[in-house]
């Protein structure tokens, strides 16, 4: 296609998930899960999402030197991810993520950054010509904010759009907001970002015409099996989800902004993009694990003719 890249800069872990009939309450231990490990990290499931759908992906991120980091780089390398900017962490071990998944697709995550702590503003400054040449760049909260404000900052520079993903969830400054062309919070962490109750469609048009108010041009809220909630100079609406038999919601929210990143590098008008990126949210969610689970074009493309 001759597509420019999508240069994501964020996280790498291995998730070591249990699959458990509930989730545990604080102190109780439960017997009987299931045990598994798939690579994971938002930066990382964010660029898997992406090239499978169809992006020629960049990934710029910081993993140990030590064997998930190794088998991370080989996963990433097999998806066809450009990983020339992946650094090797001479001290830090690589991100480990723990999961708990109840049999109805809810979870609840512990992270240890590891390495990820450590990507810094300078290895974003190696990437720069990366940067540059992109035609969207992708970031997350996973890594120090001074990294994403730089990683940010370079992209706006070079007139490059920025995608994201503020998550996990934390204050924000104007600053950094005013140089983000589409911001892509959940309901919970756009609540954190404004103060407003985001539990239906009003909530969500307040939450975004708020963010939007602090400088962010494009504000897309998601809704989970609802779809998300869009809001721009031209367009305020929701667009609606896929129905779906939920397995597991684990980076749902990832592969979102994944395939949201490919459907804008490829010219889609914003809604067409939105409903490309709930398309590849919603197959996600139909398989277990966070890699494992994002979707080929192939797939996204059935499910849209399908749902047409």
């Amino acid at each position: 296609m001759g597509l420019k890249s999508i240069v994501v800069v964020g996280s790498s872990n291995t998730d070591m998930i249990i699959r458990l009939a509930r989730l545990p309450r604080a102190g109780e231990t439960l017997l009987g899960g299931e045990f598994s490990t798939a690579a994971g990290g938002k930066g990382a499931n964010q660029a898997v999402g992406a090239a499978r759908a169809g992006g020629k992906v960049t990934f710029i991120a910081r993993v140990g030197q030590d064997p998930l980091g190794d088998a991370a780089v080989a996963a990433l390398r097999k998806d066809g991810i450009d990983v020339s900017s992946v650094a090797r962490d001479p001290v830090a071990a690589s991100g480990v993520a723990l999961i708990f998944v109840a049999k109805h697709g809810e979870n609840c995550i512990a992270v240890a950054g590891g390495a990820n702590s450590t990507l810094s503003p300078r290895d974003v400054r190696k990437a720069a010509q990366a940067i540059r040449n992109a035609a969207v760049l992708v970031a997350q909260l996973e890594t120090p904010l001074a990294t994403v404000r730089a990683a940010v900052h370079a992209a706006a520079k070079s007139g490059v759009p920025v995608i994201l993903n503020p998550a996990p969830a934390r204050p924000l400054p104007n600053a950094l907001l005013k140089r983000v062309s589409i911001i892509t919070p959940n309901e919970t962490e756009a609540q954190l970002l404004t103060g407003i109750e985001v539990s239906d469609e009003a909530g969500a048009a307040k939450a975004a015409n708020e963010l939007r108010s602090r400088g962010v041009q494009t504000v897309i809220i998601t809704l989970g099996v609802r779809g998300a909630y869009v809001a721009d100079g031209d367009v305020q609406q929701r667009v609606p989800g896929f129905k779906v038999k939920a397995v597991d919601t684990t980076a749902a929210g990832d592969v979102f902004n994944g395939a949201l990143a490919v459907a804008l590098a490829e010219g889609r008008v914003i809604l067409e993009a939105v409903r490309f990126a709930n398309a590849a949210a919603a197959l996600s969610v139909t398989r277990r694990g966070a890699q494992p689970s994002a979707p080929l074009r192939v797939a996204i493309d059935r499910m849209l003719r399908r749902k047409a």
